[in-house]
């Protein structure tokens, strides 16, 4: 085979289209602008580097649309759920990944691919010729951007991400926390222990709100409009929606007792998830912030357990963009106007590192077969795959399309004896009908192992 697919980026998508793409027998160059050009969130030239959460959320394939995407993955030899199935960490019913081993590991196994290249450069320009995938993620740089807006002739749309601290165990005082998974999720006492939670009476709370509300938060610039990703709001915007707004979010209180006080149930309870295998660090579950850093530390003191805690990171706000899907790609997520070019990952608008490797494996697998001159079957839309698919190529309102994460609302509707008032039977029935629908289409889209 002589054409090569050449991928524009080494994130989740561009790191799983590789592997699906090589595993077919194609030769792969990935042109990944780290380390030579970085970005304020990564830290090494790794690829499929974590920077947000280290968590792949639920893995729950019955009852859950994102465990669903996970199993259909898996099903499809994906080397990000492979490699995260590798590094996890008990996390109760979630996939959480130890961050820095799990990108070594998938850096490791795409250099050992005889034909896979990792060329160190920085992509300016939307090539003419050959075969492309542009999996360049929200971090996409400003110089290819501004390549992107002037070929599809449309404003880029963006939003703003926020990620979380994260906080050296041994700085955190464990007499007034303690290690509980919400409702003692989890088969094992690690996983059930795999939460560190600290918890705040009610006026703890108020002047913890009174605080965020207060703090010097980053400015965006001159006609910057501040629109943000529903599923990763800065605390400080879910706390201006009102006062209880985080306290029936990421600090709500349900499922957790404090063994050394059973009786005094708290009023709010901030969690920390743990973030690699040794234990040593801890991010803050859900406490995304556009907070400066000076105010992050004073702020983040006040919590109880964390009044001496040490950050091995704090959090940040970037600016994310991505392209107006709908109206740009094809149902082979072809750019219209150059297919030879295909988008994967977070620029498409998918939401999520699952999500985002989720649409890595099928451009992967869409590049293959086309550079190989076979056709490979549409995805059918009741899968998970499909139905994202489906959503950011034409399903979704072009007027109006923000981010999505995988969610049983993309998916065809299931019809139930009994109508539609039982949740677990139905989700169940869409993951029976998601199954049985991927595992037909993988056995019509088979992709040699080549390498």
């Amino acid at each position: 085979m002589s054409e090569v697919l050449h991928i524009v980026g080494g994130g989740m998508a561009g790191s799983e289209a590789a592997w699906q793409a090589a595993r077919a027998g194609i030769r792969v160059v990935i042109h990944e602008m780290r380390p030579n050009v970085g970005t304020f969130a990564h830290r090494t030239g790794n690829l499929a580097e974590m920077v947000c959460s280290n968590s792949f959320r639920s893995d729950d394939d019955e009852q859950n649309a994102v465990g669903l995407l996970h199993w259909e993955m898996r099903q499809a030899d994906s080397l990000v759920m492979a490699m995260a199935d590798r590094h996890r960490l008990p996390a109760g019913g979630a996939l959480a990944v130890d961050r820095d081993p799990f990108a070594e590991a998938v850096t490791e196994r795409l250099r050992s691919l005889p034909n896979v290249s990792i060329e160190p450069c920085e992509i300016t320009q939307l090539p003419r010729q050959g075969q492309w995938i542009v999996a360049t993620g929200p971090l996409t740089s400003g110089t290819l951007a501004a390549a992107i807006q002037a070929e599809t002739g449309a404003e880029q749309l963006a939003f703003f991400d926020a990620i979380a601290p994260i906080v050296h165990h041994e700085s955190i005082d464990m007499s007034k926390a303690w290690m509980q998974s919400r409702y003692d999720k989890g088969e094992t006492e690690a996983e059930r222990t795999a939460y560190l939670n600290c918890p705040m009476d009610r006026d703890t709370y108020e002047a913890f709100i009174d605080a965020l509300l207060a703090a010097d938060k980053t400015e965006f610039h001159e006609g910057e409009t501040a629109n943000y990703f529903d599923g990763c709001l800065p605390i400080e915007v879910m706390a201006e929606r009102g006062r209880e707004t985080l306290r029936h979010g990421p600090m709500k209180p349900r499922g957790l007792t404090d063994p050394r006080n059973p009786e005094i149930k708290p009023h709010a309870v901030v969690q920390l998830r743990r973030d690699n295998a040794l234990g040593t660090l801890y991010n803050i579950v859900g406490f995304q912030t556009k907070m400066k850093y000076g105010a992050q530390a004073s702020v983040f003191r006040m919590i109880p357990g964390l009044e001496g805690a040490r950050f091995a990171r704090l959090g940040g706000i970037h600016r994310n963009t991505f392209i107006n899907s709908p109206t740009l790609l094809d149902e082979q997520l072809r750019l219209r106007s150059a297919p030879n070019i295909r988008f994967a990952g977070q620029i498409t608008g998918v939401e999520g590192y699952v999500e985002s490797a989720a649409m890595g494996l099928l451009a992967g697998r869409l590049s293959a077969a086309e550079i190989s001159g076979r056709s490979c079957p549409a995805v059918p839309g009741t899968t998970a795959t499909g139905a994202l698919v489906t959503h950011i190529t034409g399903g979704a309102d072009a007027r109006t399309f923000q981010p999505m994460n995988v969610n049983f609302g993309l998916f065809p509707p299931v019809e139930l004896k009994g109508g539609r008032r039982n949740r677990p039977a139905r989700y169940k029935a869409y993951t029976d009908r998601a199954k049985r629908d991927w595992t037909d289409w993988l056995s019509r889209a088979l992709v040699s192992d080549a390498a």
